[in-house]
């Protein structure tokens, strides 16, 4: 029952027909106070609304499962006194490990975490981590973007986000954003929405842009969500995509894919990411040697017709 991986299938087959006859329940928390952790792996996001952490969730869970793991999942939105108390209260249900995404923490929840002696995965971004850490650089996936958007011809770049101080991975993109504007001697505008990314939050982005900066003619979004939401709104307007404005955005989620012009986005690796969050893990819980504690999953730049 808690090594299920050290026996054949049909030998598990067996034992575990044999539970759901007589209705066994084995008691978890009595295990995990003989033995000082438990077969549960605290998993802790920002937000459950955003595909993006649902498609990590994913990865991480199944790859947990499949080794006799579950997950405690937690939601901060994004919220770091949030996320300290969620850390404070699955710590003390002596989880095995600990997956937060993001790499900033408030000063009592780096505390906590620095205290505790088992693996401690941070995801999502590349940085100077506590323990492990699986992302990708969100600087880097903002140069590249403004890079394109710079060899497709346009010079008036406006960057939409939205509540950066909440979701700063959109602040770290703008910054990658700026510094490649700002080298080739244009302007770097920033337009940042109140409410996080939704179509009618991207709608109204496009809004802001044609009032404040009518002369831009091309909008790189903090992600897809908004983007995709401009460019809904741009048909509804009579605006040309990309003739009279480009749209671009971040993730590669599929709906953004789905609409006409498709979009141009960066893709990241979300399951993948995941995956290999949960493989790492598993390697330290197993005592296996952890000869690489960061890894780099990168991005992919999709080119589609809105740019």
């Amino acid at each position: 029952m808690n090594t299920p991986e050290r026996v054949n299938e049909e030998t598990r087959k067996r034992v575990l027909e044999a539970v759901d006859r007589v209705g066994y329940v084995p008691n978890l928390v009595a295990g995990s106070l003989a033995s000082s952790s438990s077969r549960f792996i605290a998993v802790i996001v920002p937000s459950l609304a955003n595909a993006v952490f649902i498609e990590v969730i994913k990865g991480l869970q199944e790859t947990f499962e499949a080794r006799g793991y579950q997950i405690l999942l937690g939601n901060t939105d994004y919220d770091l006194k949030r996320e300290q108390q969620l850390i404070r209260t699955f710590l003390g249900w002596s989880c095995s490990a600990l997956v937060t995404a993001g790499l900033r923490h408030s000063e009592g929840c780096r505390t906590l975490m620095s205290n505790w002696d088992k693996p401690i995965m941070e995801v999502m971004e590349l940085g100077e981590a506590l323990d492990l850490n699986v992302g990708l650089d969100h600087e880097e996936a903002g140069r590249c973007m403004a890079h394109h958007l710079l060899e497709r011809g346009y010079r008036s770049i406006v960057y939409v986000g939205a509540c950066m101080d909440r979701d700063y991975r959109a602040g770290m993109r703008f910054s990658g954003h700026r510094h490649v504007l700002e080298a080739a001697g244009l302007e770097a505008p920033l337009i940042e929405l109140d409410q996080l990314g939704s179509l009618a939050a991207g709608a109204a982005g496009l809004d802001r842009v044609l009032e404040d900066f009518p002369d831009a003619r091309a909008i790189h979004f903090a992600n897809d969500d908004l983007a995709t939401g401009a460019l809904l709104h741009a048909q509804r307007l009579g605006l040309r995509v990309p003739e009279d404005m480009a749209i671009a955005g971040f993730n590669g989620l599929p709906l953004g894919q789905h609409v006409t012009p498709r979009l141009t986005t960066i893709q990241s690796p979300r399951e993948a990411m995941g995956r290999r969050a949960a493989e790492q893990v598993l390697r330290r819980l197993d005592h296996q040697p952890v000869t690489r504690r960061q890894h780099d999953v990168g991005f992919k730049l999709l080119v589609g017709q809105s740019t």
